[in-house]
């Protein structure tokens, strides 16, 4: 570990030594990658999670599950790519015929890739990635994980407080591990005029995954809705959302 650490500790020293304009051509081939690889993909769902978790936890189970299900009605599952609960949602969205997303990292531990994915990118910074994760999906799902998991909540929180984001779902999965976190943001943020009410009512916090995987449904519509709205109807991330939309309800209409 130790060996591993002083490599990734040159790396960084090298990084912040070198020239600025090489560490924009990194950042940039980050996104270009992102937007070539992404940028047809439809409709997706993200799942962020601990890589601690090993394939007997609960969650993992509960993760997989989720993915299962939703890969089951067409939506594609996005993770970080490395194990433990982004494994869950990769080995669950694997057995359908969808696109089962890792958007990895180099990190000094955990971070290895999981061998469920359809679809692996490597990305360079944590920023670059953490856009893709966002940018592409219709809703985010938040399992129980440590500080890069509550990063990305907090991240996504903040991009639809600001608007940044719209019509996006946010689920946190775990009512027992964060029922806390959850009181804290309420007497203490919200409580003391740091958040809105709105702001509060942004995190969906629930075990059930029928409900996940109906408001996920509902979700799809709101993006539809937002993206005509601002005039986007003519760009390929509509017409694959309008398409599979479509799709799904002469499949429901030929069930009944």
């Amino acid at each position: 570990m130790n060996d591993i650490k002083k490599e990734l500790t040159k790396r960084y020293i090298k990084d912040i030594k070198s020239a600025d304009v090489w560490s924009v051509f990194k950042i940039i081939a980050d996104f270009v990658k992102g937007f070539d690889e992404l940028g047809d993909l439809g409709p997706a769902v993200t799942i962020f999670g601990s890589a601690r978790t090993n394939e007997k936890d609960f969650y993992y189970l509960q993760s997989q599950k989720l993915a299962s299900m939703l890969a089951a009605r067409g939506f594609n599952i996005m993770t970080g790519g490395g194990p433990g609960i982004m494994e869950a949602a990769n080995r669950g969205a694997k057995e359908y015929n969808v696109q089962s997303i890792g958007l990895n990292i180099d990190l000094t531990k955990e971070q290895i890739s999981n061998k469920y994915t359809t679809k692996e990118l490597n990305f360079d910074y944590f920023f670059s990635r953490k856009v893709m994760l966002v940018k592409y999906s219709i809703s985010y799902v938040i399992f129980p994980g440590g500080f890069g998991t509550l990063d990305e909540l907090f991240e996504a929180l903040t991009l639809a407080q600001t608007r940044k984001i719209i019509g996006i779902k946010i689920f946190v999965v775990g009512v027992e591990f964060y029922k806390p976190l959850l009181e804290f943001i309420e007497t203490k943020l919200y409580a003391n005029g740091m958040i809105e009410l709105e702001d509060l009512q942004m995190i969906r916090l629930t075990d059930d995954l029928d409900t996940i995987v109906k408001e996920v449904e509902e979700s799809l519509s709101n993006q539809i809705e937002v993206l005509k709205s601002v005039g986007l109807e003519e760009t390929n991330y509509y017409k694959s959302l309008s398409e599979f939309k479509n799709n799904s309800e002469v499949l429901q209409e030929r069930d009944l």
